[in-house]
């Protein structure tokens, strides 16, 4: 695990301290390994490889932007003696930091593959609306009175007689 001394730019910086701590919080460990994959315009999937977990022992959290998975492994009673311990079940933590307007739409655990839907939900009044575009003149020309005049559509002028 690689590790960077943000110090620095601490001492040179004024007002990043807010990203500085996402990057040093930003390393993620390796397992359970996890796949994030776009399955559509606006549609996405975490998969992640927790063999061994019952959908009991899995907690997913979100909150404001950041999706939490736990998981909670139950001591196993018995009288077992393990020989070598090859298999990594452990209790794990993992925080996915997620976009504005990105939420959890659902989440199954099946054959050791736990798979969280996300999808982005725009609220409306964010959404891009098309505005109509209006005339500040009147309609046409208007008498003292204000009502409208009436234009004559004949195509030569009108001659008095003498």
């Amino acid at each position: 695990m690689r590790s960077f001394d943000f110090a620095p730019l601490y001492r040179s910086t004024v007002g990043f301290d807010r990203l500085f701590d996402m990057l040093d919080n930003s390393v993620r460990s390796d397992w359970p390994p996890y796949n994030i994959e776009k399955i559509g315009e606006n549609d996405y999937r975490i998969t992640m490889a927790i063999a061994g977990y019952s959908p009991e022992e899995v907690e997913l959290t979100q909150h404001g932007p950041e999706l939490i998975v736990t998981g909670q492994k139950k001591p196993e009673q018995g009288d077992r003696q393990v020989l070598h311990q090859g298999l990594a079940i452990g209790n794990f933590r993992q925080v996915f930091k997620l976009a504005d307007h990105v939420k959890v739409a659902s989440a199954t655990l099946e054959n050791g593959l736990l798979s969280v839907d996300l999808a982005r939900e725009i609220p409306e009044e964010l959404k891009p609306r098309r505005i109509a575009v209006g005339s500040a003149e009147p309609d046409g020309p208007t008498d003292d009175a204000g009502k409208k005049k009436q234009i004559s559509q004949d195509a030569e002028p009108q001659r008095k007689a003498a």
